[in-house]
């Protein structure tokens, strides 16, 4: 499957928004294509190559260990990389020598290796398609971009349609916000008139935006319950949650049949009465360190019982409340129930939770999808491949949950993965997403914002949460606030982009044709219109299209 993204009128756009910005702008445009199918033969190489075009791989043996393996492996020699670019990469390849195996490309500087640039599960005898990129952090004269299998099989490997694209910070950033301007806004005309028809100039508009389209949320804990300064500060900047922990097996039946959920009761209450969505998590953990003590010592029917016990209760309970459920939570990684009850168990989870909840979202939920390319186990490739072995076994899957617990981000690489799985079609979500503690709270601010500027920028993101529930001691990994809601760097990145996705209020009058016309952000809004002593209010929503909304108001 292939999926990509061309936009027709882009130069009117930017025109009618910043014209000067398009004057001074001819810098290449990001190609969001990808595909997920072997081919018999390669497509196109995007941006015709970009720094590739005309430049030939060149054969490097392939070494396993320290022993030559009397194969060879392409690999492209690259001169003067500059610092602070972003280079996105990608190529066909095709393997010999095995019926499929995971390739991954890498790059060798002067001064540091970066193991994985991007992966591909290749297969023999036809074309598979691999997308990636990479940050310098540091310049480099001359590097080596090469392919390794994975498992150190003995194979050959070709590559064809290669292609370098280097961008620049600035260059980035514009296309982030080209793609922002027309995926996360749309353009409003409203109209006044007099009751008879007749068209109102100089009629006096007031617009604000009362709510926003896009979910954008953090974790909460129980922590929040009766913390009214947390909770107003939450109120105040997100529109969608999710529980830490309160929902998981282990905090709900601690001790088989000793079902408990006061706490999750409570939380939901609270983000009930605040008009913000939520998210279930999770129903299972395959983890089996954070599987219930009770439940790690049954075996064949009795853990089928406790599981089909687990599922009614939860979801009987909770049906309609939440928008998504993570059923199976990071199977790739582990597989407790698997192991125990067959290799079907996990399809059986995904029936069984749609029965009981049709209108929830099922989502799979994964770490080190877009955070690296270096764990085999959650490559994009592993994950699409998953998805469709469930959907082949009739599952109903929904959704693409992407925890996002980054270190450094790789903004190339992230943007390549989501785009390939985007070839899906299904919503994806940025589900748990921080920055490691190791980075310290003023690089966790840098790459914090880098993160969600990517995410909201993309065209295939439905929703972003954080994992930045509260507590007395700090937070998982990554804190917004200090204990007395003062923000720290990755607070204020948060709240500087609130403020930014949002229109805020607008202020104009009416054309010779009784017109107002405005770029908003998608979501909700409250008009309000004055001509002479006449006055009228009123409300409308401004969905997702290509279109512009024309709305009338009559004084």
């Amino acid at each position: 499957m292939k999926h990509s993204l061309v936009f027709g009128g882009f130069w009117a756009f930017f025109i009618l928004l910043s014209g000067s910005l398009v004057a001074s702008y001819d810098g290449p445009l990001y190609d969001f294509s990808a595909y997920t199918e072997c081919k018999a033969q390669p497509e196109e190489p995007l941006y015709q190559g970009g720094i590739l075009k005309d430049e030939p791989p060149i054969m490097k043996p392939a070494i396993i260990g320290k022993t030559a393996t009397g194969f060879y492996t392409p690999a492209f020699l690259l001169k003067n990389l500059t610092l602070g670019n972003l280079y996105c990469f990608s190529t066909w390849i095709k393997i010999q020598g095995a019926n499929s195996a995971l390739i991954r490309a890498s790059l060798k500087t002067e001064n540091r290796t970066y193991n994985c640039i991007g992966t591909v599960f290749a297969k023999n005898g036809c074309w598979s398609f691999l997308k990636g990129g990479f940050v310098l952090d540091s310049p480099s004269n001359l590097a080596l971009l090469l392919f390794q299998n994975s498992d150190d099989k003995d194979i050959d490997i070709t590559i064809d349609s290669s292609s370098l694209q280097p961008f620049t910070d600035q260059e980035w950033r514009f296309n982030q916000q080209f793609m922002i301007n027309t995926q996360r806004k749309r353009a409003v005309t409203i109209h006044v008139s007099d009751q008879q028809g007749n068209r109102l100039q100089g009629a006096a508009i007031t617009i604000n935006q009362v709510s926003k389209d896009f979910p954008f949320g953090s974790a909460i804990a129980h922590t929040i319950l009766g913390n009214l300064p947390y909770q107003n500060w939450f109120v105040e900047r997100f529109n969608a949650a999710v529980f830490e922990n309160e929902l998981k097996w282990y905090a709900t039946e601690p001790d088989q049949g000793k079902t408990n959920y006061t706490l999750a009761d409570q939380m939901l209450e609270f983000v009930r009465g605040h008009q913000i969505i939520a998210r279930g998590h999770n129903i299972f953990w395959e983890d089996p360190k954070y599987t219930p003590a009770w439940v790690r010592n049954l075996t064949g029917p009795d853990l089928q019982s406790a599981v089909n016990s687990r599922i009614q209760s939860l979801m009987s309970k909770y049906k309609e409340e939440f928008i998504h459920w993570d059923v199976s939570n990071e199977m790739l990684h582990f597989d407790f129930y698997e192991q125990r009850l067959g290799p079907d168990a996990t399809l059986h989870f995904y029936e069984t939770a749609h029965q009981s909840d049709p209108l929830a979202t099922l989502f799979m939920n994964e770490f080190n999808v877009v955070e690296t390319c270096s764990d085999v186990k959650s490559t994009v490739d592993t994950y699409i491949e998953r998805i469709r072995e469930l959907e082949r076994g009739g599952m109903y899957m929904d959704g693409i949950g992407l925890e996002s617990h980054f270190t450094v981000p790789n903004l190339p690489l992230m943007r390549a993965v989501i785009d390939k799985l985007a070839t899906l079609r299904l919503p994806i979500w940025l589900t748990e997403v921080d920055i490691s503690s190791s980075a310290g709270k003023e690089l966790q601010g840098v790459y914090l914002e880098q993160v969600l500027r990517e995410g909201f920028s993309h065209p295939s993101v439905n929703g972003i949460m954080l994992w930045t529930a509260l507590h007395p001691k700090g937070c998982y990994e990554m804190c917004l606030t200090d204990e007395n809601f003062k923000n720290l760097p990755a607070g204020d990145v948060v709240d500087k982009l609130l403020k930014e996705w949002e229109s805020g209020e607008m202020k104009g009058v009416t054309d010779e044709h009784g017109s107002y016309s405005f770029y908003g952000f998608l979501g909700e809004y409250k008009v309000n219109v004055g001509y002479g002593d006449r006055a009228a209010n009123s409300t409308f929503s401004l969905p997702r299209s290509d279109e512009t909304k024309h709305f009338s108001i009559h004084l």
